[in-house]
C-alpha cells in the first residue's frame, strides 16, 4: 500500500488526474471505477478542468459506480446515478450509457446485484477504482462487519453513516434511506488499481486503521492491505493520526519520477 499525504484536496487531485489521464493515454477504452460522496469531488472537478482544456477525452471509457440507495425516486437528486451525472458524466465526454450502477429501485434486488457482478465482469474488471472512506472506516457502503469476501448486495446502513450523509438531505437523517445497494468488498478488491482520497481531521482515525491497523471486518477499508497496488491520498490533517507519516513522506518524495500512483 503506497501512501500519499499532500497539503490539499487539491493538490490530491492533481496527482489522481494525472493517474487517470497516464491510464487513458496507454488505454483510452479503460474501465473506470466511479465513487460518490464529497472525497471524490476535486477529482472529478480537476478532470473536468483537463477535458476543457482539451487534454483529456472519455468518450471511449466505460464506468461502474459502487453503490446506491435503495428506494429514492428516479429524479431524486441525491439518487447516486443523478448525482454522478451532476458532478462528473454530464460535464466530461462520457457517453450516454457510459456509467452503470446497481438498480436501487429493481424488484428483485438480489438478482439486480447479481446482474451487477456480471456486467462488471464482462467488461473485464474495473481497472482504476476511486474510493473514499467514511468515519467508521467504510468504503463504498460495506459498514462494520461487512464480510471481507461480499460482493455486490443489499446493505443496512448504520445510524452513524446516515447521519454523516444527512448533509446531503438538508441534514434530516430521517430523509436519508436505510438500505443501499453496494459492491462488496471482494468486488472492490478486484479492481486492478485502487486509489482511496481521504480529507480533514473527521477522517483521521479511519486513515490510521487503514493504513496501520489489523486487517480486520470492524474497519472494513483495512482489506486494502492485501491489494498489491493500493493507493492511499490523504491531506494533512486525515494524515494526522499515522505513526509513520515522516516515512511516508520521505518514500514518495524519493519516488522515480516515471513510476506514478
Amino acid at each position: 500500500m503506497e501512501v500519499v499525504i499532500q497539503p490539499d484536496a487539491a493538490a490530491i487531485a492533481r496527482l489522481v488526474a494525472d493517474e487517470v489521464q497516464s491510464l487513458l493515454a496507454a488505454r483510452p477504452d479503460a474501465v473506470l471505477g466511479l465513487a460518490t460522496g464529497s472525497s471524490p469531488l476535486a477529482v472529478y472537478d480537476e478532470l473536468v478542468r483537463r477535458y476543457e482544456a482539451g487534454v483529456l477525452s472519455l468518450a471511449r471509457v466505460r464506468a461502474f459506480m459502487l453503490d446506491e440507495y435503495v428506494g429514492l425516486p428516479d429524479d431524486h437528486p441525491e439518487r447516486y446515478r443523478n448525482v454522478i451525472e451532476r458532478e462528473f458524466a454530464g460535464r466530461v465526454d462520457l457517453p450516454a450509457g457510459a456509467v452503470q450502477g446497481p438498480d436501487g429501485n429493481a424488484e428483485d434486488l438480489p438478482a439486480a446485484c447479481a446482474a451487477y457482478e456480471a456486467a462488471i465482469a464482462a467488461a473485464g474488471g474495473v481497472d482504476l477504482q476511486l474510493l473514499g472512506i467514511g468515519s467508521d472506516g467504510h468504503i463504498a457502503f460495506n459498514e462494520p462487519g461487512s464480510s471481507l469476501a461480499s460482493r455486490t448486495r443489499i446493505k443496512t446502513l448504520t445510524s452513524q453513516t446516515r447521519r454523516d450523509n444527512a448533509r446531503f438531505f438538508d441534514g434530516d437523517v430521517e430523509a436519508v434511506p436505510r438500505h443501499c445497494l453496494t459492491q462488496g468488498l471482494a468486488t472492490i478488491m478486484s479492481a486492478r488499481h485502487l486509489v482511496l482520497v481521504a480529507t480533514g481531521a473527521g477522517k483521521a482515525e479511519a486513515v490510521h486503521h487503514l493504513v496501520e491497523g489489523p486487517v480486520s471486518a470492524m474497519w472494513p477499508a483495512t482489506i486494502m492491505q492485501h491489494h498489491p497496488r493500493a493507493t492511499v491520498l490523504v491531506d494533512d490533517a486525515a494524515a494526522s493520526r499515522l505513526q509513520l507519516a515522516g516515512y511516508y513522506r520521505e518514500v514518495f518524495a524519493g519516488k522515480p519520477s516515471w513510476q506514478g500512483l
